[in-house]
This record gives structure tokens, sequence and C-alpha cells, in this order.
């Protein structure tokens, strides 16, 4: 399963604060996930995470860097204004 920085994913039991969804904030052997609910930070085994994700919610998208100095407000600055 391909897993990337940023990932929500839902998984099949919820937490005890009630959130099903998870945020994907480390990767490696161990993946690190974080409740959309409550914040709460754990690291499960990579095969571990697998078994018990149901569905991936939300997946980042790659953002193709072009050695501009521009930041995402001035783009969306940029947007709003018609540029």
């Amino acid at each position: 399963m391909e897993l990337k920085l940023g990932d929500i994913v839902r998984l099949r039991k919820k937490h005890p604060c009630g959130s099903y969804d998870w945020q994907v904030v480390r990767l490696g052997a161990d993946i690190g996930i974080k409740c959309q609910g409550c914040g709460r930070r754990v690291l499960l085994e990579r095969q571990v995470l697998e078994r018990r994700i149901k569905a991936i919610i939300n997946t980042q998208v790659e953002a193709k860097h072009d050695g501009s100095n521009e930041t995402e407000g001035d783009r969306v600055a940029a947007y709003q204004n018609g540029y």
C-alpha cells in the first residue's frame, strides 16, 4: 500500500475520542499517525497499520518545486486578484 505524508486514512475501529480518521505524519518501517479528533499521535508497524486501514480518504498531491520563492499565500492572493 502506497502512503504519503499528509494522507488521511480511515481505520476499521474508532479511537476512544470517537474519530475514525487519522493523518499520516511519519513514514518508515513504523508509520506515525495523528488522530483527527483529538490530536493523539501513535506509531504503528507498517504491516499492522495496513491491516487496520479501511480506506484512504484524502491523498496529498506532491507539488512540483520550480525553484521560485513564491509562497502558498502569494499564489492564493494572485488567484483571488485574478492574476
